[in-house]
């Protein structure tokens, strides 16, 4: 009893101070320090200074190869194609109307894997957390993307080029901090004292900044629409993903801070940058949100009740 109390309690330091953040961030948008305005530079802030910031710390001053854990990053894309792919049969079962089922399917294998799930990892393993989830992280959100414009365009009828998924791929700020950081590392290259600590300031301040935007951002009262949806994509992403990812793991032999980092990752809510895609591409706006904002309140409970089981069966 005492160990699953500790696991309990350890469980929650990794997704409690989360929960707090999230919370503050609602409470502070709605008396109104927190404005549409913040939350709009906020967020891009993070995602286009911050979160490339603390990425290319993270990797650039850790061993090349601590950092390019190739079997753990090669799995989880694996994972994720496998993942896609059940997603797709079961919506194309039980999605109705069909121009939802891409939403439905983005929602169930989209983690938000930069914000909560980075900050999960840290919480969980701090530094060495956050080398770990880095490149993977990386990858990762590149097979993310690829797999969300194909489900879109198949459930939509659209038709977005190869060269416009290229684009978003080649300009996004994560991977480009990625991509600066890998030769860095590589090479074992010092960084100047000065950028290397004005960097660790930025890096500092993304997580936390980041989860208040995320917060504030959250909106339960449309929660009643789109219901049927909502609840298949919320429970696919916040149970079935994180099973079949985390099980698949341990199968493999994965075990402490890598199955750890598998389970984190995938544990993650969905992530807000599908609200932007379907709205993009005139999809169901309306369940793409509801699947945030329920995922986002969800992770906390099923995250931590994963972390307890993990813990108190000595794998995590």
């Amino acid at each position: 009893m005492t160990d699953f109390l500790e696991n309990l309690s350890f469980s929650l330091s990794v997704t409690g101070p989360i929960l707090v953040i999230l919370i503050l961030g609602v409470v502070l948008r709605r008396i109104g320090i927190l404005t549409d305005a913040f939350v709009q530079a906020g967020s891009r802030l993070v995602f286009n200074v911050a979160l490339p910031t603390l990425l290319f710390i993270s990797i650039s001053t850790t061993d090349f190869d601590q950092a390019a854990n190739a079997g753990l990053i090669l799995y989880g894309v694996l994972a994720t194609l496998v993942v896609f792919v059940l997603a797709e049969w079961m919506a194309s079962k039980t999605v109705h109307p069909p121009e939802d089922r891409g939403v439905v399917v983005q929602g169930a294998f989209r983690s938000n894997m930069g914000i909560i799930g980075l900050a999960y990892c840290v919480n969980a393993y701090g530094d060495a957390g956050l080398v770990a989830a880095s490149l993977y992280l990386g990858l990762v959100t590149i097979v993310f993307n690829i797999l969300a414009v194909i489900t879109l365009n198949r459930a939509l009828s659209k038709r977005r080029g190869l060269g416009d998924i290229l684009r978003g791929i080649v300009t996004n700020p994560l991977i480009i901090g990625i991509v600066l950081a890998l030769p860095v590392s590589y090479f074992e290259l010092r960084l100047p004292a000065i950028a290397l600590q004005s960097g660790r300031y930025f890096a500092e301040m993304t997580l936390p900044l980041a989860l208040l935007c995320t917060g504030a951002s959250l909106n339960f009262a449309s929660l009643r629409d789109e219901l049927s949806n909502t609840l298949q994509a919320s429970v696919l992403k916040l149970i079935a993903v994180p099973v079949l990812i985390t099980t698949g793991g341990m199968l493999l032999g994965f075990r402490g801070i890598e199955l750890g980092v598998l389970f984190l990752m995938s544990a993650a809510p969905t992530a807000a940058a599908s609200y932007v895609m379907v709205r993009a591409m005139n999809g169901n706006a309306v369940l793409a949100a509801n699947i945030i904002a329920l995922t986002t309140l969800g992770s906390i409970v099923a995250t931590s009740a994963g972390i307890t089981v993990l813990r108190t069966s000595g794998l995590m």
